[in-house]
């Protein structure tokens, strides 16, 4: 085994304290003699949501060896309440100890600088690898077993129960409903997240008719994980955005009949097919659906994009976004998004109306195939401020629904509220506030019926005629900026391949670098795409401040000759870097997508 480089570990600090722990404060003493990896996430990252589920198949196989430890690092304001991460880490079903870090200490003491990231620190208390974004699942694998061996034969691995202690469960209809639909007939269907099931509900919308799915996690013909999105086909079938298993089913409300329509139970990731049978192409976190101009629409959270389903002939095809992550406007396929969450067709069918997560935006899209933005500035602004749309501010949300009058309706789920946008005046108002974080909404005659997810519960209101007034606030997402000296910067992304496996360059370049910046003029040059991991920027003059955005992607392949059909794996992330320009600043920054800096 090559030998690692020798980094002792900072403590683990967090004001908001440990969750799942039986309320026992832990330390890394505690932990000593065990396998650690950290994993650095905030709740409103779908990046991290597939890190969690990535690695709940080495939680179990190594529970007696490996303790994994979330370090919640808020972006958002809202995800800086400790109830909000109670909620969150029942939600998703973590299973291990999480630290609550709102002020982001450790994040800090572990100089991460992006969601997701992990770190490994081995029995002996020492940072032995890091590991930005998705698809390292491999790789760890391959490193426990390694730590395994190396500390089973020094005797200081310890083996036996991890600190983990379930929550006591709470008996509720719903727990962390996501999406709802009014059905034919009468009454609702609401996708009950958290329990893995759809819930049919009487007119009341509180009575129980009948509940659909196992409860368990599954992709058989009676199990969903963690359902989100629904939408009525024209036949009266319910299409159901089944998210974790990256895949689209539909509910027949007459038979009660489970059908698998589009995906293959596997999560896309670059270079797999993005049009095709839609049983054979694979799809990423579909989080909402809705039937727009002849076909029906999927909020692709997982990738930043819509992609469509067309019945007549079951085929898929992503339609619209590059998976780069922003706010972009243009052609369909030139345009930018950031986890669309939410969709809505309006009521005279000309505008397919997007709640854009991560932008903290509402977007909508043309049947002429362009893409406007209407409410939202960017990845790191928001805030609850009303008034004209081009300064108006909303909070991470999750749902749209088109009003009779041609204005929508917006679940802005981090700010508890829902508010609503006129494309006629151009304006932004607040029609309720006092919710808790509603994800969805739909209309029953005069009313709007709100899915109140974090009160596990549908909520009726009255649509007011006039808006509610609050007080604005604007935030920025709270990261220490890197101080950078002023003219030439080095941008080095770090990649190290797996154990047994090597960077895959029998077709070409394995790699992959894209660089841009908010503002754009921060740059004077170096934006762009390019195939090598490393690129000298130059920051322009003038400009003291700013974000760097860093995408990086490596594809790695199983090292061994005789092998023809070798195993390969993506590894990919995205950064968002505070930086400020100052004399003395640093001439070069480091991102680790895998491996260690030297």
């Amino acid at each position: 085994m090559a030998p690692r480089v020798r980094v002792r570990a900072p403590e683990l600090i967090g004001k908001g304290g440990w969750l799942n722990t039986g309320n026992v404060d832990l330390s890394l003493a505690d932990l000593r003699g065990r396998i650690v990896i950290l994993d650095f996430w905030t709740f409103c990252c779908v990046n991290c949501l597939h890190v969690l589920d990535e690695l709940r198949e080495l939680e179990e196989k190594h529970r007696d060896t490996v303790v994994i430890i979330g370090v919640h690092s808020p972006k958002f304001v809202h995800e800086a309440e400790h109830q909000a991460v109670v909620d969150a880490v029942e939600r998703y079903g973590v299973e291990h100890p999480v630290l609550d870090d709102p002020e982001l200490a450790t994040w800090k003491q572990y100089a991460v600088r992006a969601w997701p990231t992990l770190v490994v620190i081995d029995p002996e208390g020492y940072v032995v690898a890091q590991h930005s974004g998705e698809g390292h699942a491999h790789a760890l694998e391959a490193l426990v077993a390694e730590l395994e061996a190396e500390h089973g034969a020094k005797g200081t691995l310890r083996r036996g129960d991890g600190p983990y202690v379930a929550p006591e469960p709470e008996a509720t209809d719903l727990r962390f409903p996501g999406k709802a639909v009014v059905l034919p007939g009468g009454g609702f269907l609401v996708s009950d997240s958290t329990r893995h099931q759809l819930v049919e509900l009487a007119d009341d919308g509180e009575t129980v008719v009948r509940r659909i799915g196992s409860g368990e996690r599954g992709f058989g013909a009676g199990s969903f994980n963690e359902p989100q999105g629904l939408a009525l086909l024209p036949d009266g079938t319910v299409v159901v955005a089944d998210t974790v298993n990256h895949a689209l089913r539909t509910y027949d409300p007459e038979t009660g009949a489970v059908t698998t329509i589009a995906g293959t139970g596997r999560q896309w990731m670059q270079g797999q097919p993005t049009s095709g049978p839609a049983l054979e192409v694979s799809l990423s976190s579909p989080w909402d659906v809705a039937w727009f101009d002849g076909r029906l629409w999927i909020a692709m959270a997982g990738v930043h994009q819509l992609w469509t389903y067309d019945p007549a002939d079951g085929t898929v095809e992503a339609a619209a976004g590059t998976t780069n992550e922003g706010i972009v406007d243009g052609p369909l396929r030139e345009a930018w998004f950031a986890q669309p969450s939410g969709l809505a067709a309006s009521v005279d069918g000309e505008r397919l109306w997007v709640a854009d997560s991560e932008g903290s935006a509402v977007r909508w899209v043309d049947r002429e195939g362009y893409v406007h933005t209407a409410v939202g500035k960017g990845l790191f602004d928001f805030g609850h401020r009303d008034g004209d749309a081009e300064q108006a501010l909303l909070q991470h949300p999750l749902g749209v629904t088109a009003l009779p009058d041609g204005s929508v309706a917006i679940a802005d789920t981090y700010n508890h509220a829902l508010r609503r946008y006129d494309p006629a005046s151009g304006e932004v108002t607040t029609l309720a506030t006092d919710l808790r974080e509603p994800s969805d909404a739909v209309l029953v005659g005069d009313d709007v019926v709100v899915v109140e997810s974090a009160r596990h519960r549908l909520t009726r209101l009255r649509l007011p005629e006039s808006a509610v007034r609050v007080e604005a606030v604007a935030h920025q997402t709270q990261r220490a900026a890197t101080d950078v000296a002023p003219g030439r910067l080095r941008v080095d992304v770090v990649f190290t391949a797996p154990a047994g496996q090597k960077l895959d360059t029998r077709y070409g370049p394995s790699t992959r670098l894209i660089v841009s910046s908010t503002p754009p003029g921060l740059l004077a040059e170096g934006a762009g795409t390019g195939t090598e991991l490393g690129r000298d920027l130059v920051l322009a003059e003038g400009v003291t401040e700013g974000i760097l955005h860093v995408s990086a992607m490596a594809a790695s392949c199983d090292d061994d000759p005789a092998n023809e059909y070798p195993a390969c794996h993506m590894h990919q992330n995205d950064w968002g870097v505070p930086v400020r320009v100052v004399a003395g600043g640093a001439e070069r920054l480091p991102l680790v997508l895998a491996g260690l800096d030297g």
